[in-house]
Parts: structure tokens; C-alpha cells; sequence
């Protein structure tokens, strides 16, 4: 592919704007810098680099983020900053976004790509893909919370009981939940129909993919085919 399809599709902007990129001696591909934006490269295992920033080839840009408190998973958000805003901007420029959507006080692991057929398979209700939350409560967690949750709690908006698929207490006020569905804030609503309160929410862990231990609030890494599989998607 030529050098400059290959940086517009990695997000690095028009095809002309690459061009004067690599004309001006900013890109270099096996440690080379390569000034012919015509140049045939080959893909498949491709590093490269731009103003001496390492980039990996990728067909698509899967990624998982810690995401922090006070970040919106918005494209336009309207109180407190989007978590795009934490990502390098070419990953932005050709279009990820946040897949199960976190709220903005809500911390944890969250999945961003430009991958159309692995954002259908996590947004899909039929997957039942199981999300689990470390909730912090207001209240000590007793055994009747747990059985309530484990038994079904009732919404105020959706007649049908809604089920935590797994809930146990961690601490006093530490409650470990897994729920299978995507409903508006599901999690908090659950525990107050329960009768306690969240008053802090994380995300550690979808599907098989747990939240990388080394992995600080505000930083990213991208998804390796064994994270995919963790997920239950095969390209």
C-alpha cells in the first residue's frame, strides 16, 4: 500500500496532508525516514514512525481505557471533558469510540474502536456479555440486598424484575456486581431498588477481559488478539 494511504488510514489526516508529512521527512518505516509518499509498503507487521513517534499498523483501532471520574464518553460532551480527550489525536481522527458507554462518574475499564462489527458484538443485548462493577455504598451491604439483587429488583421504568447475574460483598460497603444488560444506569438503580445507595462505581472487568492491573486511571493500550478472544470476538 502506499505510504501515504497507509498514514491517512492510521488517521494522520488527508492524503495530501500526509504527503507533505513524509515530504518533510517527519515519517520513517524500519528506521528509515521515507520522503516518497508513493512508496509501496508492505503491512503486515508494519512500525512506523511519525515526528519519532512508534505507530503499529492497525486495520482497526481497538484499544482499552482506565477511564478516569469527570470524563464523558461523548463525543460532544457538555459538562466535563470527553475521554477522546485522553487519546493521541490520530486515534480520534479516524474515529474510535466508546462502546458500553460509562458514566461520568463512573471509573473503570472501558472498550473504544473503530471496528463496526466488534462495536455490533459488545452493544448486542443478545450477547449477554457479562460487565462487572465494584460498587462503593452508602450503606453496609447485608444479605437481603444481596438476595434481592440475585432475585430481581423492580425499575420504575420496566415492569420486568432485572437480575444481577452475580453479587457478592466484598467489604462492608464494597459490593462486587455482574450484570448482563446495558440498561440507563442499571447498576445504581439496581442498589437503590434494593434499598442502599452507590456512591462510587468501577469498572473492572467485561466478558474474559479484565482491567490491566498496571493500568493507571487516564491511560490506554491497545487490544491484542488475545484481549479479542477474551471479549468472545473472532475477526
Amino acid at each position: 500500500m502506499e505510504l501515504d494511504r497507509i498514514l491517512q488510514r492510521q488517521g494522520f489526516g488527508t492524503r495530501k496532508g500526509c504527503r507533505a508529512l513524509i515530504r518533510a521527512g517527519r515519517v520513517a518505516v524500519n528506521d528509515e525516514v521515507c520522503k516518497n509518499p508513493f512508496a509501496d509498503i508492505r503491512t503486515d507487521g508494519l512500525a512506523f514512525t511519525v515526528d519519532e513517534i512508534a505507530w503499529p499498523y492497525r486495520e482497526f483501532a481497538s484499544l482499552v481505557l482506565n477511564k478516569p471520574a469527570d470524563y464523558e464518553c461523548s463525543r460532544r460532551p457538555i459538562h466535563h471533558p470527553s475521554v477522546l480527550s485522553l487519546l493521541p489525536p490520530p486515534l480520534v481522527e479516524r474515529g474510535v469510540q466508546p462502546i458500553g458507554r460509562l458514566d461520568e462518574d463512573t471509573t473503570g475499564l472501558l472498550i473504544l474502536t473503530d471496528d463496526g462489527k466488534l462495536n455490533h458484538v459488545l452493544s448486542s443485548p443478545k450477547k449477554k456479555i457479562p460487565k462487572v462493577y465494584l460498587a462503593t455504598t452508602n450503606h453496609p451491604v447485608d444479605a437481603a440486598q444481596i438476595e434481592a439483587l440475585l432475585a430481581g429488583v423492580v425499575l420504575h421504568d420496566d415492569p420486568e424484575p432485572v437480575r444481577a447475574a452475580a453479587c457478592e460483598v466484598v467489604e462492608e460497603r464494597l459490593l462486587r456486581l455482574t450484570i448482563t444488560e446495558g440498561k440507563y444506569h442499571q447498576v445504581k438503580r439496581m442498589v437503590a431498588a434494593a434499598g442502599n445507595r452507590v456512591e462510587a462505581l468501577h469498572r473492572v472487568a467485561l466478558g474474559g477481559l479484565v482491567l490491566p492491573p498496571d493500568l493507571k486511571p487516564g491511560e490506554w493500550r491497545w487490544l491484542e488478539s488475545s484481549d479479542l478472544e477474551a471479549l468472545g470476538y473472532t475477526s
